[in-house]
Parts: structure tokens; C-alpha cells; sequence
């Protein structure tokens, strides 16, 4: 058997999905496609380390490649400057204002903040092909008129994670991985491309639990290049540090990836759900209400201070973490709040030493260029700055304490509530929601649901008293809904989705065992 698409036709597709692109994957798929299952396996026995008390540390068989000499490649010049990165979806009116935003770079994502339905994953694949050739246009049903600017943000495209499949596409039978499908179709049709008009094949890699994970991206990167023969080192990845193993291993993934490294990223609202997912069942390590674990808590704090100078080290970028908040066409005091909270943060990674920071939304590209501009100044980046000061210490990596933090009614019901809306804009085929003023993905329900689970399986009862059980989140979740008709309306809401995100929730908030990745379960509902 070859490969078998079981996806319904897309308009364009035949442009993305040719009989040579598909070739390609699949043998990207033959080649890699056992390891990548191993390593999957190699987590799963991780987390069962993890469950009966292991804790993580810094690798003793590495340690040669922590005190060695060695630097990644230098930066290609537009990536030089990554002072201010845009992300979001491969949808079209979003990606234009992302590349028109100002921002040096826009990350286009097929990973959290999209929803990997079928029409998404392909169209997506026909919106960067247009990108790349400056072809994307959109027309809106109210007249506005989308195109792209003479000056554009640099392209980086992020696949979906080694955990996540693409059901509609089948090689030899089995369905192939989703970051190869995402990686191995853009590659294939932009990559040459993208050399003609000075730029390159540049990714961000979700996810990653360990080194021998980015050395098996790097492996395909190297076979990809050879295949279309395309000199080794074209291909740049920036890893994103999100999950607490990998913050244990960030040198070592720099160096896998070192000819192909453009640095690493605190991926922050997945550093935490990571910390809540790998240590679940440990009722010392609870963290308390989402929007009292900020950036300056022990553990996010060690983690941020420690990449850093992990990439300056290394001679590689160190990006900062996302600013969510989506301003108000209505409310001017929330803004002013919100933007004063975002210059705060940004002020703080520029002083640490971060090289560039993300924001979710075009308005707050020109507040954080202007914060980074203060510190940079005609400089492109950081990385003179080797923060000596900074120790490896995996206490510090684990200290979960969070001053006056506290786990409450409110927040309790926020996780209820912020999960369900999600999910069911995600189930409807958005995986980029703007909730409360915020932009929520799957990392931030990940959080949401997790906490519910942990708090859950723990017994604890919130700062008012009342205990954490599945009944409680069965009651909540009745009166969330309700509300939800109320404000939304009866056609919106039996259109939206909500009953199917409230029984996901409760599926994976509250079943005996963890789902890794809520996106699995619902990954089953939607086509």
C-alpha cells in the first residue's frame, strides 16, 4: 500500500497534496515514523518513573556535551532580529495581518492554536504556499480588502508535535505523524522557494520531551535536505522549552540540532501544564488559581533565567514567552490594565536577557518594540548578555511555591468555564479563542483541565470551603452552561458545540486516568 487520503476534498488541495509531495512524506514516514513511536513509548515509562516518586535532574551521560566547547550555527540575517514574533493560525485574513503586523517574525501555526481538522491542516498548506509567494489575498464578506505589505515578517511555520496524528492520511495503512505531515508538505513545496527570495525553511518545534526527540527532528531535517538537495544547514528550528524534562535538557537539544538551531523559546502556558501533567499525583506540588502563576514564581522564574543563558552560551536566540491579551473595542480601562501588565512583562524579559519576546494580537506589536528597542537599542539581539550569574539547579527547576497562592471557588469555576468555551470553539473548527479579553489555545485548556484533575485527584478543598470533587465540576459545569445560552443565545448555542466540550471536559478533567493531551479524545470529534 502507498499513501491513502481519506480527507474530504479541499479547495486547492490538488495544488499541496501532489502525487511527488505525498511521496515525499511517506518517505519521511518509513524512515522515522518507528522512532518516533519508540520515544512516545519512552515517555509513557517516563511518567511511570515519575508516578512512584522519581524526580527529574540534569543528565549524567551528557555531561560532556554540557562542558564541551561548541556553538550552534549562526543565525541566517532575517533571523538575525527576532525582537518582536506574532503567532497564530494558518487561517488567511489572520495570517496577512500577522505578515502586515510590524513584527520581524510570524510563526504560523498548525500545533495549539489551530484546530486540526481536515479542510485546516490542507488549507493552511495552500495559504503558505501563497504567503511564501506573496500571493495571499483575502476579500471580506464586508468589503475590506486584505493584501500584503512591501515589508513583511520573516515566515516561521510550527508542525503539530510528535504525539498528535493525521487521521487522513494513511501510508501503508497507518495514519502518518501530524508533524511530519505538517513539516514534510511545506518543506516540499516552499523550500526552494523560499531560497530564491533570500529567506529559508524556518520551523518551531512543539513539545519536545527530550534530546533524543530533537535528534530525531534533525535527522529528518538532515534526510529532507538530502532528498531535495538542499544544502545541509538550510533548515532552522527553534525549539520550544514547554515541558519541565526539557527544561533539564536544554542544552543537550541545542546541541542535536546545532546546525540547524536558531535557538529556544519559553513556551510558558505549556510549561505549566507540564509541571501540573508530570507531577499529577504528588499533592506537594500543587499549584494553585492559573492567574497566580506568573513569570516571576521560583519555578518559571529558574526555568526562563536558566534558558537564557543556556542560548547565549551557545550563541543561539533566547525567546520569550506569549503576552495573550487581546484588546477591548469597548472597554478602555481594561486595556489600560492589560497593556500595563503586558509592558511589565515584556520590560522584564528584555532585562533578563531575552533576545525577543510573542504576542498574540498585531495592536500589541508596537508596545513590545518599543520595550525591546529601549534595551537593544541599534543591536539585533542579546546574546552578549551570558547571565554568568545563573546556576543550573534542579531545585530551583522544581520549586513549585507560589507566595500567598491559593486555590479558590473562582477558580475553580474560570478552569470550568475557559475550558468548555474552548473546546468547543475548538470542536467547531477554531482553535485560536478569544476569551475574556485573552487569546486561549490548547495550551492554555490543557492548564484548565489539568489543574481540575489534579485538584480533583488530590482532595483538595478551595481557600472557601468547598471540596474539589467530580460532582462540584458537574454542577458548575450546569451552571456554566446555562449562562452560556443566556448570553450567547439559543441558535448560537445549540450551533456551538457546548454539550460536546462540557462531556470532553469531564472526560478528561475527571476519568481516573490522565489523558496525556486533551487534543486525542478530541481529535475523535471532529472531521
Amino acid at each position: 500500500m502507498a499513501v491513502q487520503i481519506a480527507g474530504a476534498d479541499v479547495e486547492r488541495s490538488a495544488e499541496v497534496l501532489t502525487d511527488e509531495a505525498l511521496d515525499f512524506v511517506a518517505e519521511l514516514h518509513r524512515r522515522f515514523d518507528r522512532r518516533r513511536r519508540e520515544l512516545l513509548a519512552a515517555r509513557r515509562d517516563r511518567q511511570e518513573r515519575l508516578d512512584t516518586g522519581e524526580m527529574p535532574d540534569f543528565l549524567v551521560a551528557t555531561a560532556d556535551v554540557r562542558n564541551s566547547e561548541w556553538q550552534v550555527a549562526p543565525a541566517p540575517p532575517d533571523l538575525q532580529d527576532r525582537r518582536v514574533e506574532i503567532t497564530g493560525p494558518v487561517e488567511r485574513k489572520m495570517m496577512i495581518n500577522a505578515l502586515n503586523s510590524g513584527a520581524r517574525v510570524f510563526m504560523a501555526d498548525f500545533e495549539d492554536s489551530a484546530s486540526p481538522t481536515w479542510a485546516n491542516m490542507v488549507g493552511g498548506q495552500v495559504n503558505l504556499m501563497d504567503a511564501v509567494r506573496r500571493t495571499i489575498e483575502f476579500d471580506s464578506p464586508d468589503g475590506r480588502k486584505y493584501r500584503l505589505n512591501d515589508e513583511t515578517a520573516t515566515l516561521l511555520v510550527r508542525p503539530r508535535g510528535w504525539h498528535l496524528p493525521e487521521k487522513h492520511a494513511l501510508i501503508d495503512g497507518s495514519p502518518v505523524s501530524g508533524g511530519l505531515f505538517d513539516f514534510g508538505l511545506y518543506f516540499f513545496n516552499n523550500a526552494a522557494e523560499l531560497l530564491a527570495r533570500g529567506s529559508g525553511p524556518y520551523f518551531y518545534l512543539p513539545k519536545l520531551e527530550s534530546h533524543l526527540e530533537a535528534r530525531l527532528w534533525n535527522d529528518v531535517f538532515v534526510v529532507a535536505q538530502d532528498l531535495l538537495g538542499i544544502a545541509q544547514g538550510t533548515i532552522r528550528a527553534t525549539v520550544l522549552i514547554e515541558t519541565i524534562l526539557a527544561a533539564f535538557e536544554m542544552e543537550e537539544i541545542l546541541y542535536e540540532l546545532r546546525e540547524h538551531s536558531s535557538g529556544l523559546n519559553a513556551g510558558r502556558w505549556d510549561y505549566q501544564f507540564s509541571m501540573i501533567k508530570k507531577f499529577r499525583n504528588r499533592s506537594d506540588m500543587l499549584l494553585p488559581d492559573r492567574a497566580q502563576v506568573t513569570m516571576t514564581v521560583p519555578f518559571m522564574r529558574a526555568y526562563t533565567e536558566l534558558l537564557i543563558k543556556t542560548c547565549h552560551k551557545r550563541g543561539a536566540h533566547a525567546m520569550g514567552g506569549m503576552a495573550a491579551f487581546i484588546p477591548s473595542r469597548r472597554n478602555e480601562e481594561i486595556n489600560r490594565r492589560a497593556f500595563a501588565k503586558v509592558r511589565e512583562d515584556k520590560e522584564l524579559e528584555s532585562r533578563n536577557g531575552h533576545d525577543g519576546t510573542w504576542v498574540a494580537h498585531p495592536d500589541l506589536v508596537p508596545l513590545a518594540t518599543e520595550v525591546f528597542a529601549e534595551v537593544l537599542g541599534d543591536r539585533p539581539n542579546q546574546l552578549d548578555k551570558q547571565r554568568d550569574e545563573v546556576v543550573p539547579n534542579a531545585a530551583a527547576l522544581l520549586d513549585v511555591s507560589v507566595e500567598g497562592g491559593s486555590i479558590t471557588d473562582a477558580g475553580v469555576r474560570m478552569n470550568v468555564d475557559v475550558a468548555i468555551q474552548y473546546l468547543a470553539s475548538w470542536l467547531r473548527g477554531n482553535g485560536a479563542a478569544a476569551i475574556y479579553n485573552l487569546m486561549e489555545d490548547a495550551a492554555t485548556a490543557e492548564i484548565s483541565r489539568s489543574q481540575l484533575w489534579q485538584w480533583l485527584h488530590n482532595d483538595v478543598t478551595t481557600v472557601e470551603g468547598t471540596p474539589v470533587t467530580a460532582k462540584t465540576i458537574h454542577e458548575i459545569a450546569d451552571e456554566e452552561l446555562a449562562r452560556m445560552r443566556r448570553e450567547f443565545g439559543d441558535e448560537n448555542y445549540a450551533n456551538g458545540r457546548f454539550e460536546e466540550a462540557r462531556k470532553l471536559l469531564e472526560e478528561v478533567a475527571i476519568s481516573a486516568d490522565f489523558p496525556e493531551f486533551l487534543t486525542l479524545p478530541a481529535y475523535e470529534l471532529i472531521d
